[in-house]
């Protein structure tokens, strides 16, 4: 899963056009290229592969729009689903690598794109996921598993449980914040952040 083709399409669907050099300067303002991998070359990779894909499509911008870096594009019918099923998957679906942390943390960045009760439900498959995950990782610990490997290697066991409560903890928290009314979602007024027409947060 990409982190930077959700973010580029959710930019580019937040704007409602926008062209690569518009894109660039809100993620950088974000800081995406630190915690998304959001780097300014995949950027621009990722704006002419999804035009290529029929994801976003181009736009005339005029005159000041033309020349590489100020080519304008707006998300395709196929873009809006492509956007849709990145954000829930990145949210719901479990991976403790680092490409699925960088995808997480650019669905977090679009959550309120969403109903509530949508995030609500993809979160609380994630939980299922982190829970089954984490009783296999602690009855490895409890019980031990003997793969020839030397004991100290149970280290490894031991962090993976710990980062998997603290994971665990705040996606519960989180489901929580969101039941008790917290955050502006799609479904609660026009112009929640990540949706068509809301102001960028560089312009907040």
């Amino acid at each position: 899963m990409s982190a930077t083709r959700l973010l580029v399409l959710g930019v580019v669907r937040m704007y409602g056009q926008a062209h690569g050099y518009q894109v660039r300067r809100e993620l950088l303002t974000w800081s995406a290229d630190k915690w998304g991998n959001a780097a300014p070359g995949s950027i621009y990779h990722a704006l002419k592969k999804m035009a290529r894909e029929k994801l976003l499509e181009e736009v005339d911008a005029g005159e000041e729009g033309r020349g590489p870096d100020r080519t304008a594009y707006q998300l395709t019918p196929d873009g809006e689903t492509e956007f849709q099923v990145l954000l829930a998957k990145s949210l719901s679906e479990y991976d403790d690598s680092t490409q699925a942390g960088y995808a997480l943390a650019a669905a977090v960045t679009f959550l309120t794109a969403l109903p509530r009760a949508r995030a609500i439900s993809l979160l609380r498959h994630r939980i299922n996921q982190m829970e089954g995950t984490r009783t296999t990782v602690s009855s490895v610990l409890e019980h031990g598993v003997d793969w020839g490997h030397p004991p100290h290697v149970n280290e490894l066991y031991r962090l993976w449980d710990t980062s998997l409560d603290a994971v665990l903890r705040w996606t519960r928290d989180l489901v929580s914040r969101l039941e008790a009314g917290e955050y502006v979602m799609a479904d609660d007024a026009p112009g929640a952040f990540g949706q068509p027409g809301a102001r960028p947060a560089s312009q907040i």
